[in-house]
């Protein structure tokens, strides 16, 4: 696993988004053979989509042969309720750029049998190809997606029952009102996450340094369901130094060192 240091949320913004359009340049995607991005919404990706619009507004990327695929939405809220994911992405990605409409992938919180919809997420992951590079936040109780403590490591894509916690959490967005806060959400699963080629997570913020103790320095554990990027093959944190307050002295300069050139240039493009 990849640990990247950045200073500051600005930086591992920026780096995060030459990052993800140097993979898709990489890629030399094409029609019949798309870049498969998963995407994440929250507070912690903002900055990276700011800078990816800055690219594409530039002409430095493009995501014409980009195929998307998020990673949860709110059951029942309507898409163009300013709280839903379907709102959020159109706000801070979509609109902004050269994506095609067809190749935006978001499950469907208002269909009506939500388990089929569930089902039909996995298998049109499956038959794009599997995801490519999958871009994560985390929660404060390291959870990814609505993938909450005590979920299984290798669940798919799923209804799931949000706690307490993530709907007071969450109600900032909703007047500061936990009752406005969907009881219920459509998730993909850590194994859906698990499966992509590489897993790529921002943690930023000191409110986040206690679950980037527990998903770097702890054990793999389904209370901390961030914590199984350990597993993966292609797993990379991106995170600042506010996050790292709770990590060992010595992990940090470990990493810092380790990383010192990535950290110290942004990917070519």
């Amino acid at each position: 696993m990849r640990i990247l240091i950045h200073k500051d949320y600005e930086a591992l913004s920026k780096w995060c988004a030459y990052y993800i359009a140097k993979k898709i340049k990489d890629g030399r995607p094409s029609a019949d053979k798309p870049f498969v991005l998963g995407l994440p919404t929250g507070s912690s990706p903002i900055g990276t989509y700011r800078e990816l619009v800055k690219l594409y507004q530039a002409g430095k990327a493009s995501f014409k042969n980009v195929v998307t695929f998020n990673m949860d939405e709110y059951v029942g809220l309507p898409e163009n309720h300013p709280q839903s994911y379907h709102y959020f992405m159109e706000e801070h990605l979509f609109r902004h750029i050269d994506i095609p409409r067809g190749n935006i992938n978001i499950p469907n919180g208002n269909a009506p049998d939500l388990a089929k919809e569930c089902q039909a997420y996995e298998d049109k992951i499956v038959k794009a190809g599997g995801i490519d590079l999958f871009l994560g936040g985390i929660g404060v109780d390291g959870h990814l997606a609505f993938n909450e403590p005590g979920s299984s490591l290798i669940s798919r894509t799923r209804i799931k029952t949000l706690t307490h916690d993530t709907r007071v959490a969450n109600s900032r967005f909703f007047d500061n009102d936990v009752n406005k806060v969907p009881q219920i959400a459509l998730t993909v699963g850590l194994g859906t996450i698990m499966s992509a080629k590489e897993v790529m997570i921002i943690i930023n913020g000191y409110s986040k340094a206690r679950a980037l103790y527990q998903v770097v320095e702890q054990g793999v554990n389904h209370m901390w369901t961030g914590s199984m990027l350990q597993l993966h093959q292609h797993g990379i944190i991106v995170c600042d130094d506010e996050a790292t307050m709770e990590l060992k002295v010595g992990t940090v300069k470990y990493f810092k060192d380790i990383e010192r050139h990535d950290l110290e240039n942004l990917p070519e493009l």
